[in-house]
């Protein structure tokens, strides 16, 4: 069976204490209640010592936002695969919208990424999505199809089953504008149909694909009971404990 997951990506938020305080805080909101998902964080590279001393038993999964398509040398800034290995982080954060848009990310680049996350064992979570102009133009199925193509068939089916795929409508994204649940899910099940063609049904049944287009405390829940979507990558309600508590608990019955 497929993980339900909540994601919080942090982004350039949060000075040292504000980080600490909000993981104290998640530390806690986990301990005293039961979730119905998997709960992840992705903060900033500076704090992810922090955050897994913080969750010294694992209650929370440590993922970094950004992974280098390098092994090692020269490549000042770059955090790698092995980097995050060595500290015990569960994974990283690849291809998101906001790596494309300002750093020119390549969907043959993200497929470097995801294979060297799988070989130092990591789980990527794998992002992609139309703009507001593809989607206007009626391309969002086509863009979809090629990037989950060139980015993830490369792997074989244990590959691919490690991997995370996160959708996010990039005109979604911090505007405040949701795409509806019916819309949501066509992509999900396109996806899912997608892996399915290629690597077959009982593949494609066991990856976890997840929203990334502003979730919210209030609609959460509706989202998350489509059939196709299994959790999400949630981005400025995530720097809230209250926000992020209320949308772990759109899985609550």
């Amino acid at each position: 069976m497929r993980k339900n997951i909540v994601a919080g990506n942090w982004k350039m938020n949060k000075n040292v204490i504000e980080a600490q305080q909000l993981m104290f805080q998640l530390l806690d909101y986990k301990k005293h209640n039961a979730t119905h998902c998997e709960v992840w964080i992705a903060p900033p590279s500076l704090y992810l010592m922090m955050a897994k001393d913080v969750f010294a038993h694992n209650e929370i999964g440590v993922f970094a936002q950004d992974i280098s398509a390098h092994e090692s040398g020269a490549y000042t800034g770059e955090i790698s695969a092995d980097m995050l290995a060595s500290i015990h982080a569960a994974g990283a954060i690849i291809g998101h919208s906001e790596r494309r848009l300002y750093h020119g990310e390549t969907d043959a680049l993200c497929n470097v990424k995801v294979k060297l996350a799988l070989d130092k064992g990591l789980t990527p979570i794998y992002c992609n999505g139309e703009t507001l102009e593809q989607r206007k133009a009626g391309q969002h199925l086509e863009v979809v199809k090629n990037q989950t193509e060139e980015a993830l068939f490369t792997l074989t089916a244990d590959e691919i089953k490690k991997v995370v795929i996160a959708y996010e409508p990039v005109w979604a994204i911090g505007t405040g504008e949701t795409a509806s649940p019916e819309q949501a899910q066509e992509i999900h099940a396109h996806i899912r149909n997608l892996i399915a063609g290629k690597y077959g049904q009982d593949v494609a049944d066991e990856i976890s694909i997840l929203y990334g287009g502003s979730v919210k405390p209030d609609n959460a829940k509706e989202i998350f009971s489509q059939p196709d979507i299994d959790g999400g990558l949630i981005g400025g309600a995530a720097l809230k404990v209250d926000d992020f508590a209320k949308i772990i608990e759109g899985f609550n019955a």
